[in-house]
């Protein structure tokens, strides 16, 4: 898919890698940007409004189905049809098994996996209704190999990828494509604020790659969007990494074991 002359609505925008794809889509011509975050996204929209892209700015806490429907409502009726949807917002919890409590884990389920579910319900009967429709979903490298330190984290996204293979095998011959987008390291406050605390969740990954930026996120989506795949990565050594898991899964999590002592 081009971006260029699609409506497109996001999550999670008002920083890190969601503003870093409302700007890069706003600069390759997209028609109109739905950007939506707890924060308020209205800033965002008016400098979107000022490249020349409409836009609005809806406050939106994706783990709530009413909220997310709202959002996908008012960007249709106010920008028209959306032909993307970026999936984009999720939480960090920096707690491992004994240490999150159950509220912990409801609130990584419910902000990396439900809020996907919720907005890909809201928008896929009318993407089906007219035969196309791109769906974008932000998981992790953690979603394909694990999140150290981070329990919540590393379930979620995983589940987070499995609905996203889910769809790709179930509506990908109706029209529907679907990209996992699956980073690494990226400096954004959810990384960076956690390696300043001293998690390990935060530090292992500081540990395991380099550290891009979210317009290098940007980047990689666009070239993925581009070929329709279902992985973006972003970081390179990731599809290496998934393949040495594949092909002797023991010596892997023993190699993880070594990278956990490390951090």
């Amino acid at each position: 898919m081009r971006v260029s002359g699609r409506v497109v609505a996001i999550t999670g925008a008002t920083g890190g890698i969601g503003a870093a794809l409302a700007r890069r889509f706003a600069a390759e011509g997209a028609a109109a940007i739905g950007v939506s975050d707890l924060t308020d996204p209205e800033p965002l929209a008016v400098e979107l409004r000022a490249l020349g892209v409409r836009s609005i700015g809806v406050r939106t806490d994706v783990a709530d189905e009413a909220s997310v429907r709202e959002f996908v409502e008012r960007t249709e009726a106010e920008l028209g049809p959306i032909d993307l949807f970026c999936a984009n917002a999720g939480i960090a919890t920096g707690l491992g098994l004994l240490d999150a409590a159950d509220a912990d884990w409801e609130r990584a389920w419910r902000v990396n996996t439900m809020a996907h579910i919720y907005s890909t319900r809201a928008v896929l009967p009318g993407m089906l209704e007219r035969g196309s429709g791109y769906l974008l979903h932000t998981a992790s490298a953690a979603g394909l190999l694990t999140a150290l330190g981070d329990a919540p984290y590393s379930v979620s996204k995983h589940a987070a990828v499995a609905f996203a293979e889910w769809l790709a095998i179930m509506y990908g011959d109706r029209g529907i494509t679907v990209s996992a987008l699956c980073p690494q390291g990226v400096n954004t406050p959810l990384l960076m604020d956690g390696v300043r605390a001293g998690s390990t969740a935060a530090r292992s990954v500081a540990a395991a790659g380099s550290i891009i930026e979210p317009e290098q996120v940007a980047d990689a989506v666009i070239a993925g969007l581009d070929e329709e795949r279902f992985l973006i990565l972003p970081h390179p050594e990731v599809a290496e990494f998934l393949v040495h898991k594949a092909s002797d899964p023991d010596r892997w999590v023993r190699g993880v074991r070594r990278l956990r002592d490390v951090g």
